[in-house]
């Protein structure tokens, strides 16, 4: 099967309640391992990790050690933060080397596929390949699951990781949406070492064939009984320094060594009453937010939830956010970015909205291929007060194509969303880290009611967000409800996509409105999770959760 289509389904899902702990995410072992970890003392910031960890082992297709790792999170004494753990590019990746290292190359066509739609030779007007040496930057997942557990969790790296070292080398099923996203790693890996590390006799896994990742579990074993600092410092490090030099790439050791996660603070709004947080620049949280504030200034919730005109007025505030978004954010350690998230900026920007479609509008980051990237997201809960909402992220699929020796370790290709041009917002630098599309979300509902959230996809994420928290708030959606509700998208190309499964007059009548409506499957329109927490200050918790149904996942709890 390569054309998974979810809506064949005729099953139902039901917002999921428990009263100790609840885990949602898109493949059903890895909720299992969250929850494992739960059942075994630990709080929601271990079952992050374990649960993270696993979706590395259960679902390598979305995500892996090779990529970064991100976290929003309410902490059972009330605090609200942010983690942030992704690298930048290596000190020796200048814009003038990678041209020089590009022309040089004789193969450096195969970094730019045609079938993707980007440039297909590496010449002075080119972009960023999309693929190869040059799309890796410094990996932040293996630290950042270290800096979780230390920081916030009950037990050790070591404890969170088992689950996940255990499905490696055990063995376990694959789920039927990841073994068609599996298909592609028979195209894009073409060394040997990383065709056996993914691949059963050069081909992917079927649905409900038993897989077994030996090589990525011995390096997860490496890091629970050596700590991260194996990833950075120590072997593994060297294999992924080795594996990116080798094909003409510029990472070292040292860039490794001198990656360590932070820990900010989250950016915020409220809309109708509900308090969203978003995790700042360099990702794309601000375009949610100033999104939210257009809206509400515009009154899109005041429409009927299927009615035209709601999907008009937010696709419309959503394009404004995008085209700002999109032209200011960056790594903020090298721009200044103005105040998205204000009120009064939402304010400027929503007088320009009418009835009627603005299709002058426009919105990407120039070469980031960014769109349709797709990865993971998991939520959790526990009795206590914590909420965590973590992703872990390759960017696309697997990763750059290389494989970091027999590590196991898929390395991710997030430097594809520099650019090469030096005016460019998101031009490279050495260190600098990339536009991110990634944004975890929490939401405070009233005093007592908090959720963790996210929906991924690319520049789908912040629309995903949008839709998600409106359902909620506007219309009292249940959380299940709330994710299962068909979709739409604004596009780089200016087309509104919709999901089939929305009404066929409605399509019409937006396509009246100026809409240029295109029908994608369900595939195409993200991947949310949610948990949510009430009734903890009363001294009753009780915990909710729903998972996304375009893919594999569940919610579960105890």
């Amino acid at each position: 099967m390569t054309d998974p289509d979810p809506d064949r389904f005729a099953s139902r899902r039901s917002t999921v309640h428990a009263p100790n702990g609840l885990v949602a995410t898109s493949q059903p072992l890895a909720a299992e391992a969250g929850v494992q970890i739960l059942r075994e003392g630990g709080n929601a910031f271990d079952a992050a990790v374990a649960t993270a960890a696993a979706l590395n082992v259960v679902e390598p297709t979305s995500t892996g050690l090779g990529g970064d790792a991100f976290a929003l999170y309410r902490t059972a004494d009330g605090d609200v933060g942010a983690m942030r753990s992704c690298g930048g590019a290596p000190a020796e990746a200048t814009i003038e080397n990678v041209r020089a290292a590009l022309e040089a190359d004789a193969d450096a066509d195969e970094y730019y596929p045609e079938s993707r739609g980007y440039a297909t030779d590496a010449d002075e007007d080119a972009g960023m390949p999309f693929l190869g040496p040059h799309a890796v930057t410094v990996p932040g997942t293996a630290r950042g699951w270290e800096a979780t557990v230390r920081e916030f969790g009950n037990l050790s790296l070591a404890d969170a990781l088992d689950p996940a070292i255990e499905y490696a080398t055990e063995g376990y099923p694959v789920s039927e949406i990841i073994a068609s996203h599996w298909t592609g790693a028979e195209d894009l890996f073409t060394d040997d070492h990383a065709r056996e590390a993914y691949l059963k006799d050069g081909r992917a896994p079927e649905v409900g064939e038993r897989m077994t990742l030996p090589r990525l579990g011995e390096s997860m074993r490496k890091i629970a009984e050596r700590g991260a600092d194996v990833v950075y410092e120590g072997e593994i490090a060297e294999e992924i320094a080795c594996e990116v030099q080798s094909h003409g790439g510029f990472m070292t050791v040292e860039d490794l060594a001198d990656f360590e996660p932070e820990f900010v603070d989250p950016v915020s709004t409220t809309y109708n009453g509900a308090e969203i947080y978003e995790l700042p620049p360099n990702n794309q949280g601000l375009v949610a937010l100033e999104a939210l504030n257009v809206a509400e200034e515009v009154g899109a919730g005041d429409y009927p939830l299927d009615s035209p005109e709601r999907i008009h007025y937010f696709a419309e505030a959503t394009k404004r956010a995008f085209h700002d978004g999109h032209r200011y954010i960056t790594d903020p350690e090298y721009e200044e970015i103005p105040p998205l998230a204000s009120e009064e900026w939402a304010a400027e920007r929503a007088e320009g909205i009418s009835e009627t479609a603005d299709n002058d509008v426009t919105f990407g980051v120039p070469d980031a291929h960014a769109e349709d990237a797709d990865t993971v997201l998991l939520t959790v809960a526990d009795g206590e007060g914590n909420l965590v909402s973590f992703i872990n992220s390759r960017f696309a699929g697997f990763g750059s194509g290389l494989v970091a020796g027999d590590t196991g370790i898929a390395l991710q290709n997030r430097g594809a969303s520099f650019s090469l041009d030096p005016d460019h917002p998101n031009s490279l630098e050495p260190g600098k880290r990339p536009f991110h599309t990634l944004i975890p979300g929490l939401a405070k509902f009233g005093a007592d009611d908090w959720a963790a959230f996210g929906v991924m996809g690319g520049y789908m994420q912040p629309q995903g967000h949008v839709q998600v928290i409106s359902n909620i708030v506007d219309y009292g959606l249940p959380l299940q409800a709330a994710l299962d509700h068909p979709r739409w998208r604004y596009r780089e190309s200016g087309e509104l996509a919709v999901e089939g499964r929305l009404d066929g007059a409605t399509q019409s009548k937006l396509a009246r409105k100026g809409h240029d409506v295109r029908v994608l499957p369900p595939v195409m329109f993200g991947g949310a999770q949610i948990t949510r927490l009430e009734g903890l200050d009363a001294g009753d918790p009780v915990l909710s959760g729903a998972t996304e149904p375009r893919k594999d996942g569940t919610a579960t709890g105890y």
